[in-house]
């Protein structure tokens, strides 16, 4: 693993050291065989786009499939970037507003944990030098262990080169009440937009035209631990250049009804991605698992167990 490790990430550290703007050129290149010859999970951005969409036409769909594969690419170089990047670049391109308000917020409410809502779009990996801009503030992310443990170092070396917590999803309540005890408030960023496990589940609401269920860690340990939670509303500006606000969804949590807190998430991004939808992340298998195999296979057995 170790040997894996090293091989990829000298390889990506000196392709990173080209500059953006040749990058770029590399993935343009590489959107022609990637979606032209390889056809990278083509069948399943098609249909997730078919069934999200069912009101756009066939070549509005089939445009919006070349303007994602086109920034998967961008997204693939810009990450690749990422282990070469300097403070100032990373801080040029990646911006935030709304982050004043928020340390206000926090500190009139008197609240430890801030927790911030975002999704797989854009470039989110660009989102934890949120760390940057908030030196005062103890800035951490989960995240879900990759089955490739080279690639999952790499993937932490990268996330966790800003100075945030990189958290593995089973340790979420654990590690983030640690972090409580601290002197410095804690904001922890959720990426809550994959399909959970089977027994996961356990709320479904409408989101892209499907019954969707989400990740409901955010809310439970938000409300177990009283959170602030926002929603990071990121926009991509140009090529190689975000911005993302904070949006306040709640002060808090324990005051909205069970489940309002993730409806208000899964509206926030679906209104995100109706607005540019070639910036969300297709390619992923959102709803392989449906409501109704749900219902079949763990809906009655939660019945039964009174859960």
């Amino acid at each position: 693993m170790k040997f894996v490790y090293y091989i990829v990430f000298a390889s990506w550290y000196v392709l990173s050291l080209l500059p953006l703007r040749v990058l770029y050129v590399v993935s343009d290149i590489l959107y022609l065989p990637l979606f032209y010859c390889i056809r990278y999970r083509r069948h399943i951005v098609h249909s997730n786009l078919k069934a999200s969409f069912p009101e756009k036409s066939e070549p509005e769909i089939l445009r919006i499939e070349k303007q994602f594969y086109h920034f998967f690419c961008d997204y693939v170089v810009e990450t690749i970037k990422l282990f070469s990047i300097s403070k100032k670049e990373m801080m040029r391109r990646m911006s935030f507003s709304g982050l004043d308000r928020v340390q206000e917020e926090l500190e009139r409410e008197q609240k430890k944990y801030c927790f911030i809502y975002l999704g797989h779009y854009c470039n989110w990996e660009y989102v934890a030098s949120m760390q940057y801009w908030l030196p005062d503030i103890h800035c951490g992310q989960i995240y879900h262990p990759l089955y490739n443990k080279a690639f999952d170092q790499l993937f932490l070396r990268l996330r966790g080169q800003f100075g945030g917590d990189n958290i593995p999803m089973k340790e979420t309540l654990r590690r983030i009440i640690k972090l409580g005890k601290g002197e410095k408030k804690v904001m922890i960023g959720f990426i809550a937009d994959q399909a959970p496990s089977w027994w996961a589940m356990e709320h479904w609401t409408t989101f892209l035209n499907h019954d969707t269920a989400f990740f409901m860690g955010t809310e439970r340990i938000g409300r177990k631990l009283d959170a602030a939670v926002y929603y990071l509303d990121i926009r991509r500006v140009k090529r190689g250049y975000y911005h993302a606000e904070l949006k306040l969804l709640t002060l808090h949590p324990n005051d909205l009804p069970q489940y309002r807190l993730t409806d208000m998430y899964s509206e926030c991004l679906e209104k995100q991605i109706k607005e540019a939808p070639a910036y969300w992340l297709w390619s992923h298998n959102r709803w392989k698992r449906t409501k109704e195999e749900w219902l079949k296979v763990i809906g009655n057995k939660r019945k039964d167990y009174g859960s």
